[in-house]
């Protein structure tokens, strides 16, 4: 889940120690297997390829996964097509979400999307409805420990950063355009960086803010139950939290 909230933030950083382990391998397979398949399978010539391979062993997804999912985007192996899809949707407070995919079966996917926005009392939407409200964006995520605000701001503008956000507790909040995010993962990289998550997202331009408990409570918990869905990569959301809602 990303937006500019609070609650959005937490969720974004803390994806990298997701429980769901098995998942989060699952996902990141998908997106090597795809990087393979429109890049080819050797990293120094593919920047896409190279930066989710760093992800993965940030994640100590095991080399033979790595490998076997490189494998079938190259075709030295045998395995589905992988497909990204997009999908919009509102649910309460009339906040809009673009929900990323990445799935082997997109009948199956389109079905569990659609089921549970409607289960959560939302629906979807048709196909451009709320992209003029987001921006693809490079977006990281780095823990304050990690390096000085001084130093991380001048890394990353002279990599094509566009905004450091420094206002969070534990994170930084890095955004860059998608033409300078390989850069900006490279950079890191070189300077001995592990961001917490790090990925190209879709950030609001508008925030819807939610005042009311209750409806802050629907607007988590559809997203939390999107999250769950296998094929379901990330959900973006244009909403914030005002100060009086409690988080769950």
């Amino acid at each position: 889940m990303s937006g500019h909230s609070k609650w959005a933030t937490t969720k974004r950083h803390k994806e990298a120690v997701d429980s769901k382990r098995g998942k989060l391998f699952s996902l990141i397979g998908k997106e090597l297997t795809i990087a393979a398949r429109l890049g080819g399978n050797d990293p120094e010539f593919n920047a896409r390829l190279r930066t989710i391979i760093q992800k993965a062993k940030a994640a100590n997804m095991p080399a033979d996964n790595i490998k076997k999912a490189i494998q079938k985007g190259s075709g030295d192996v045998a395995g589905c097509v992988i497909e990204e899809l997009l999908y919009e949707g509102y649910i309460a407070g009339g906040v809009g979400l673009v929900i990323e995919v990445t799935t082997d079966n997109k009948n199956r996917a389109a079905s569990d999307v659609r089921s549970t926005l409607t289960k959560c009392g939302g629906n979807l939407a048709t196909p451009g409805a709320l992209m003029f409200n987001f921006q693809r964006k490079g977006q990281f995520f780095i823990e304050k420990s990690a390096i000085a605000e001084d130093a991380l701001i001048e890394l990353a503008l002279n990599a094509g950063a566009e905004d450091v956000k420094t206002d969070d507790d534990e994170c930084y909040e890095v955004l860059c355009s998608v033409a300078d995010y390989y850069n900006l993962a490279e950079a890191l990289n070189k300077a001995g960086i592990t961001p917490q998550s790090s990925d190209l997202a879709y950030i609001p331009n508008t925030l819807v803010e939610i005042t009311d408990q209750e409806t802050a409570s629907k607007i988590i918990r559809a997203v939390e139950k999107l999250e769950d869905i296998e094929d379901v990569k990330n959900v973006f959301a244009n909403f914030e939290l005002a100060d009086n809602i409690v988080l769950e």
